[in-house]
């Protein structure tokens, strides 16, 4: 698999290059060479193969050689171990729920993936392999569980402090061994500036490995793809008309689903949701991107003001807005909407959303209404409620069920390291532990 960087489509890499620079050299980020489009036939049967073996489909196009085919399929054995099912909320609406990992989120496919694939690279490298990621709610928690105990990689999670629910903090700082969390005294977007200033320190990466584990790391991205198959695949013969709504923070999710589309996905649409964080959809309506500081909100972990991977979305428009925005509708929506949103899905159809998934609800209906559409709606619900247990409880005023994995951490002793946004102290912190 051949990828080159977004700022200098000539600066070209294989996928192990990628996976563990994480970033080029330039600040860019990393796209396939080629997004080749799958067999009539593959789309036409969707119907007869199972998720893992429409993943496996989708990565070999992706990856090609790479990685032989007996050990691609080991990979994506041991990664997607759990379902994507899509749920009927009424008429034209339906939930593709990818919570039902370990973390409960569904940056488990990406994190496991990942996790498998640098494992497989990594088997005779001799100097230890650092994972930074920085996350505002559920990557760090993905990516701790996919990690944990993996031979030959450590991985140290910057987290937003006070910025992400109290069960999302442990996930984060309970594991221990070679998972370490860094409680920052900022933002998402301070975290995310500290880890990308350092894959670009020359000096650093000459002492140390660095690898990262967000949506910017192209191993993370390649995974979101297989759901959108497979939730098509759920739908194909009784919707002629898919629009994939997208609650959107980075953007790698909505990233994703453009590159299945390209792949020839059966879709017709795609809706970004955020919450006040509306960069992209201001995007979408006016042509420019303003990016700007992240507003903290109930849905936290789309509390992005400069999402990296609207920069993929560009390279895949050639940036070309008004092609872009006949494929991509934008909503952005209040906290006070996403809790009445919340209520009446709770009301009218006994169903609990997280606040992200209810960010979805609410932009799918924006668009059915502007759209006067028939199509069939697949809101992605991206994190259990449970992950958010005070403030869902609060606002429908029911009890939400902890599952057994997220309750167990609910017990165990926090550890984090306290940080400043200051890149010469994480720096030092990095080289000296």
């Amino acid at each position: 698999m051949q990828l080159y960087s977004t700022n200098n489509p000539d600066l070209r890499c294989s996928l192990k290059e990628a996976i563990f620079q994480g970033l080029p050299a330039d600040n860019g980020l990393y796209m396939p060479v080629e997004i080749p489009e799958l067999p009539t036939a593959f789309i036409r049967n969707l119907s007869q193969f199972t998720f893992p073996e429409i993943a496996v489909q989708v990565a070999r196009a992706l990856i090609g050689p790479e990685i032989p085919k007996a050990d691609l399929e080991t990979i994506i054995r041991n990664a997607i171990t759990f379902p994507a099912p899509v749920v009927n909320l009424g008429e034209h609406t339906h939930i593709l729920e990818l919570f039902h990992g370990p973390s409960l989120a569904f940056k488990d496919f990406g994190a496991r993936f990942m996790a498998q694939t640098m494992s497989y690279f990594n088997r005779e490298a001799a100097q230890e392999l650092t994972i930074l990621v920085a996350t505002s709610g559920d990557t760090g928690g993905a990516v701790a569980a996919g990690f944990y105990q993996t031979p030959g990689i450590r991985v140290v999670i910057l987290y937003p402090s006070g910025k992400v629910s109290p069960l999302q903090e442990k996930q984060l700082t309970t594991l221990g061994h070679n998972i370490t969390a860094l409680e920052v005294a900022g933002t998402f977007d301070d975290c995310q500036a500290l880890v990308k200033r350092a894959f670009l320190d020359t000096e650093l990466r000459t002492r140390l490995r660095l690898s990262s584990a967000n949506s910017i790391n192209i191993s993370r991205l390649i995974p979101q793809v297989f759901y959108y198959w497979e939730a098509c695949k759920q739908l194909y013969h009784r919707a002629k008309e898919i629009v994939f709504v997208v609650p959107s923070g980075n953007f790698g999710n909505l990233t994703a689903g453009l590159i299945a589309w390209k792949m020839g996905l059966p879709a017709s649409h795609f809706v970004a949701a955020t919450n006040a964080n509306d960069v992209v959809p201001e995007y979408l309506k006016f042509g420019a991107f303003i990016a700007r500081p992240s507003i903290p909100t109930l849905s936290n972990a789309m509390d992005v003001g400069n999402p990296s991977n609207f920069a993929r979305m560009l390279d895949l428009y050639g940036s070309t807005w008004n092609i872009m925005k006949e494929h991509i509708s934008g909503y952005a929506f209040t906290d006070e909407q996403t809790r009445a949103a919340m209520q009446q899905v709770f009301q009218q159809h006994a169903y609990i959303m997280d606040p992200h998934g209810a960010v979805g609800y609410l932009a799918w209906k924006a668009y059915q209404q502007e759209k006067s559409s028939r199509a069939t709606g697949v809101i992605l619900e991206t994190a259990h409620p449970s992950k958010f247990r005070e403030a869902v409880e609060s606002i429908l005023g029911s009890t939400v069920e902890i599952p057994d994995t997220l309750a167990r951490l609910s017990a165990r002793k926090k550890e984090a390291v306290q940080m400043p946004v200051n890149y010469i102290q994480f720096r030092e912190w990095l080289i000296n532990h």
